[in-house]
Protein backbone atom coordinates (compact mmCIF):
# COMPACT_ATOMS: atom_id res chain seq x y z
CA UNK A 1 0.00 0.00 0.00
CA UNK A 2 1.33 3.75 -0.71
CA UNK A 3 2.24 5.61 2.14
CA UNK A 4 -0.06 8.43 2.42
CA UNK A 5 1.94 10.28 5.41
CA UNK A 6 5.44 11.36 3.31
CA UNK A 7 6.29 14.37 2.42
CA UNK A 8 6.45 15.26 -1.10
CA UNK A 9 10.12 16.59 -1.95
CA UNK A 10 10.81 19.92 -3.74
CA UNK A 11 10.09 19.31 -7.26
CA UNK A 12 6.79 18.15 -6.73
CA UNK A 13 5.64 21.06 -4.17
CA UNK A 14 6.95 23.72 -7.22
CA UNK A 15 4.93 21.33 -9.93
CA UNK A 16 1.90 21.30 -7.10
CA UNK A 17 1.94 25.29 -6.44
CA UNK A 18 2.40 26.52 -10.28
CA UNK A 19 -0.81 24.32 -10.89
CA UNK A 20 -2.71 25.18 -8.36
CA UNK A 21 -1.86 29.10 -9.70
CA UNK A 22 -2.64 28.09 -13.25
CA UNK A 23 -6.34 27.18 -11.76
CA UNK A 24 -6.78 30.45 -10.00
CA UNK A 25 -5.99 29.61 -6.29
CA UNK A 26 -3.02 31.33 -4.71
CA UNK A 27 -0.33 28.96 -3.51
CA UNK A 28 3.10 29.71 -1.81
CA UNK A 29 5.21 27.39 0.59
CA UNK A 30 6.99 27.35 4.27
CA UNK A 31 9.14 25.67 6.10
CA UNK A 32 7.28 25.30 9.08
CA UNK A 33 3.53 25.61 10.94
CA UNK A 34 5.23 28.61 13.15
CA UNK A 35 5.75 30.00 9.67
CA UNK A 36 2.87 29.02 8.17
CA UNK A 37 0.75 30.72 11.67
CA UNK A 38 2.87 33.84 11.11
CA UNK A 39 1.65 33.94 7.08
CA UNK A 40 -1.89 33.67 8.10
CA UNK A 41 -2.28 35.97 10.53
CA UNK A 42 -0.24 38.71 8.56
CA UNK A 43 -2.77 37.97 5.49
CA UNK A 44 -6.14 38.69 7.58
CA UNK A 45 -6.65 42.22 8.02
CA UNK A 46 -7.53 43.61 11.43
CA UNK A 47 -11.21 43.68 12.23
CA UNK A 48 -11.87 40.73 9.83
CA UNK A 49 -14.69 38.27 10.33
CA UNK A 50 -13.25 34.76 10.61
CA UNK A 51 -14.27 31.28 11.23
CA UNK A 52 -11.67 28.33 11.95
CA UNK A 53 -13.46 25.19 10.63
CA UNK A 54 -12.03 21.78 12.58
CA UNK A 55 -8.87 21.12 11.95
CA UNK A 56 -5.70 19.24 13.32
CA UNK A 57 -3.69 21.17 11.33
CA UNK A 58 -5.03 23.82 12.90
CA UNK A 59 -4.99 22.91 16.38
CA UNK A 60 -1.28 21.62 16.04
CA UNK A 61 0.62 24.82 14.97
CA UNK A 62 -1.74 27.08 17.40
CA UNK A 63 -3.73 29.05 15.09
CA UNK A 64 -7.04 27.74 16.19
CA UNK A 65 -6.24 29.52 19.47
CA UNK A 66 -4.74 32.87 18.08
CA UNK A 67 -7.67 33.40 15.29
CA UNK A 68 -10.30 32.73 18.26
CA UNK A 69 -8.60 34.20 21.21
CA UNK A 70 -7.47 37.42 19.35
CA UNK A 71 -9.22 40.89 19.68
CA UNK A 72 -7.85 41.82 16.45
CA UNK A 73 -10.65 39.87 14.67
CA UNK A 74 -14.34 39.08 15.01
CA UNK A 75 -14.41 35.27 15.60
CA UNK A 76 -17.32 33.71 14.13
CA UNK A 77 -16.47 30.12 15.90
CA UNK A 78 -16.63 32.29 19.54
CA UNK A 79 -19.64 33.54 18.19
CA UNK A 80 -21.58 29.97 17.38
CA UNK A 81 -20.45 29.04 20.98
CA UNK A 82 -22.82 31.71 22.57
CA UNK A 83 -25.58 30.59 20.53
CA UNK A 84 -28.64 28.82 21.09
CA UNK A 85 -28.59 25.86 18.46
CA UNK A 86 -32.49 24.95 19.86
CA UNK A 87 -33.84 28.31 19.25
CA UNK A 88 -31.34 30.01 16.49
CA UNK A 89 -29.99 26.85 14.35
CA UNK A 90 -30.58 28.63 11.13
CA UNK A 91 -28.99 31.54 11.91
CA UNK A 92 -26.18 29.57 13.15
CA UNK A 93 -26.48 27.75 9.37
CA UNK A 94 -26.15 30.88 7.97
CA UNK A 95 -23.27 32.60 10.09
CA UNK A 96 -21.28 29.10 9.11
CA UNK A 97 -21.86 28.97 5.81
CA UNK A 98 -20.55 32.77 4.72
CA UNK A 99 -18.13 34.10 7.05
CA UNK A 100 -15.61 36.67 5.61
CA UNK A 101 -12.38 34.74 6.11
CA UNK A 102 -12.15 31.03 6.58
CA UNK A 103 -9.40 28.71 8.00
CA UNK A 104 -8.68 25.32 7.51
CA UNK A 105 -6.81 22.67 5.96
CA UNK A 106 -7.51 20.12 3.04
CA UNK A 107 -7.08 16.42 2.88
CA UNK A 108 -5.74 16.14 -0.95
CA UNK A 109 -4.03 18.31 -3.12
CA UNK A 110 -3.02 17.06 -6.41
CA UNK A 111 0.40 17.96 -8.88
CA UNK A 112 -2.49 18.91 -11.15
CA UNK A 113 -3.94 21.49 -8.73
CA UNK A 114 -6.69 19.85 -7.71
CA UNK A 115 -7.93 20.32 -4.00
CA UNK A 116 -10.06 18.09 -1.92
CA UNK A 117 -12.19 18.03 0.75
CA UNK A 118 -13.89 15.09 2.79
CA UNK A 119 -16.66 16.09 5.33
CA UNK A 120 -19.02 13.70 7.35
CA UNK A 121 -21.31 16.68 7.95
CA UNK A 122 -20.85 18.86 5.36
CA UNK A 123 -20.44 22.24 7.49
CA UNK A 124 -17.09 23.57 5.94
CA UNK A 125 -18.30 23.03 2.20
CA UNK A 126 -20.41 25.92 1.57
CA UNK A 127 -17.64 28.13 2.28
CA UNK A 128 -15.17 26.23 1.11
CA UNK A 129 -17.35 26.10 -2.50
CA UNK A 130 -18.25 29.83 -2.13
CA UNK A 131 -19.76 31.64 0.21
CA UNK A 132 -16.76 32.74 2.09
CA UNK A 133 -14.95 35.87 0.55
CA UNK A 134 -11.09 34.87 1.47
CA UNK A 135 -10.35 30.90 2.06
CA UNK A 136 -6.80 30.03 3.59
CA UNK A 137 -5.45 26.38 4.02
CA UNK A 138 -2.67 25.44 6.06
CA UNK A 139 -1.02 22.40 3.97
CA UNK A 140 1.48 19.61 5.32
CA UNK A 141 3.42 18.36 2.14
CA UNK A 142 2.33 15.10 2.73
CA UNK A 143 -0.88 15.30 1.36
CA UNK A 144 0.05 16.04 -2.28
CA UNK A 145 -1.12 13.29 -4.85
CA UNK A 146 -0.31 12.70 -8.71
CA UNK A 147 -4.43 12.04 -9.78
CA UNK A 148 -7.61 13.31 -7.78
CA UNK A 149 -8.11 9.45 -7.61
CA UNK A 150 -5.37 8.68 -5.78
CA UNK A 151 -6.78 11.81 -3.29
CA UNK A 152 -10.10 9.84 -3.25
CA UNK A 153 -8.19 6.92 -2.25
CA UNK A 154 -5.68 8.80 0.36
CA UNK A 155 -9.09 10.01 2.41
CA UNK A 156 -10.54 6.34 2.38
CA UNK A 157 -7.24 4.39 2.97
CA UNK A 158 -5.67 7.15 5.19
CA UNK A 159 -7.58 10.33 6.56
CA UNK A 160 -10.51 8.65 7.21
CA UNK A 161 -9.55 5.84 9.86
CA UNK A 162 -7.41 8.43 11.32
CA UNK A 163 -10.36 10.85 11.53
CA UNK A 164 -12.91 8.01 12.75
CA UNK A 165 -10.02 7.33 15.60
CA UNK A 166 -10.20 10.55 16.91
CA UNK A 167 -14.24 11.06 16.83
CA UNK A 168 -14.67 8.12 18.95
CA UNK A 169 -12.03 9.45 21.47
CA UNK A 170 -13.66 13.29 21.31
CA UNK A 171 -17.00 12.27 21.44
CA UNK A 172 -17.45 9.15 21.69
CA UNK A 173 -19.11 8.30 18.51
CA UNK A 174 -18.90 4.80 15.98
CA UNK A 175 -16.27 6.77 13.95
CA UNK A 176 -16.46 9.31 11.21
CA UNK A 177 -17.48 8.91 7.54
CA UNK A 178 -16.90 10.41 4.14
CA UNK A 179 -20.67 11.87 3.59
CA UNK A 180 -19.70 14.18 1.63
CA UNK A 181 -17.00 15.18 -0.48
CA UNK A 182 -15.68 18.72 -1.96
CA UNK A 183 -13.30 18.55 -5.57
CA UNK A 184 -12.00 21.88 -6.64
CA UNK A 185 -10.71 21.79 -9.86
CA UNK A 186 -10.49 25.50 -10.51
CA UNK A 187 -11.53 29.26 -9.32
CA UNK A 188 -13.07 31.54 -10.68
CA UNK A 189 -12.92 34.43 -8.32
CA UNK A 190 -8.46 36.07 -7.96
CA UNK A 191 -7.77 36.60 -4.97
CA UNK A 192 -10.19 34.22 -2.74
CA UNK A 193 -8.47 30.76 -2.26
CA UNK A 194 -5.29 30.50 -1.17
CA UNK A 195 -3.16 27.47 -0.30
CA UNK A 196 -0.21 27.16 2.14
CA UNK A 197 1.99 24.54 2.29
CA UNK A 198 4.13 23.63 5.09
CA UNK A 199 7.21 21.04 5.11
CA UNK A 200 5.93 19.40 7.77
CA UNK A 201 3.52 16.41 8.30
CA UNK A 202 0.35 18.52 9.84
CA UNK A 203 -2.98 16.70 10.05
CA UNK A 204 -4.17 13.65 8.32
Amino acid sequence: MKSWDMLADEATIVKTIEALKQNGVDASVVATGAEANEKVLSLIPEGAEVMTMSSVTLDTIGLSKDLNGSARMKSVRDKLYAMNRDTEHVAMLKLGAAPEWTVGSVHAVTEDGHILIASNTGSQLPAYAYSSAHVIWVVGTQKIVATTEEGIKRIYEYTLPLESERARKAYGVAGSAVNKLLIINKEVVPGRLTVIFVKEKLGY
